[in-house]
């Protein structure tokens, strides 16, 4: 079998994987985009106890391997009755370990906006809630495109780990087809090209929306 017909032969199958893929980097990164701003105000606003949860989900989220923390959610929960379909084990586990990245990057943005919008906002009379709420958090999620879209295509890159638990994405799809042909050069060549032109389209996406929603004359927080 020669290059073409072995692409010929595995296009249908990696358009599956590239599709679950997709589906799971897009779950997740919203999964953890929610939880992700609730620990970012947790650890702002919160009180003590609050901001302790919130520093102690973020440490180890961030300081555990991702695969050691899908294998807690496919292999560790099915001892205390909760069973999983490799799918959603995958997915929980990405949005987890995402929200704790997008906290990070979130509390960045909030603390680079000027305190005295915050006493302005109180001095006419806003509640801490509602100038969170209406001032700060709009003017955050604004600023924090340019790092936040590094988490998204991260969490797409790293969603090629749900393979190990037997998710059916793109990297799984490869690794049969391989097996199956012992040709496995040109098979993961093929993958690594799908997920290049998939990286490249949505940095120009988010670039696109970078400038739409530019703050004018704010620097965009990079950290």
């Amino acid at each position: 079998m020669n290059f073409f017909e072995l692409l010929r032969e595995m296009v249908p199958h990696l358009m599956e994987g590239t599709l679950v893929t997709l589906q799971l980097t897009a779950t997740s990164i919203s999964v953890g985009f929610i939880i992700g701003i609730f620990l970012a105000l947790g650890r702002l606003y919160g009180t003590k106890p609050v901001q302790a949860f919130c520093s102690g989900y973020i440490q180890f989220f961030r300081g555990t391997p991702l695969l050691v923390q899908l294998f807690i959610v496919y292999y560790g929960l099915p001892r205390y009755g909760i069973k999983l379909s490799s799918f959603a084990a995958a997915l929980i586990g990405l949005g987890l370990n995402s929200a704790a990245y997008q906290a990070e990057y979130f509390r960045g943005a909030i603390q680079s906006i000027d305190e005295g919008q915050m006493m302005a906002a109180r001095a006419v009379g806003m509640s801490k809630f509602q100038a969170v709420v209406n001032i700060i958090i709009p003017q955050a999620l604004r600023i924090v495109i340019p790092s936040w879209s590094n988490e998204l295509i991260y969490t797409l890159k790293y969603s090629s780990v749900a393979y190990m638990i037997g998710a059916p994405e793109l990297m799984a799809q490869a690794k049969f087809i391989a097996a199956e042909n012992f040709r496995y050069f040109e098979v993961f060549v093929v993958v690594a090209i799908i997920y290049l032109v998939i990286v490249v389209l949505v940095s120009r996406i988010l670039d696109l929306i970078e400038r739409k929603v530019r703050i004018p004359g704010l620097q965009f927080f990079q950290g």
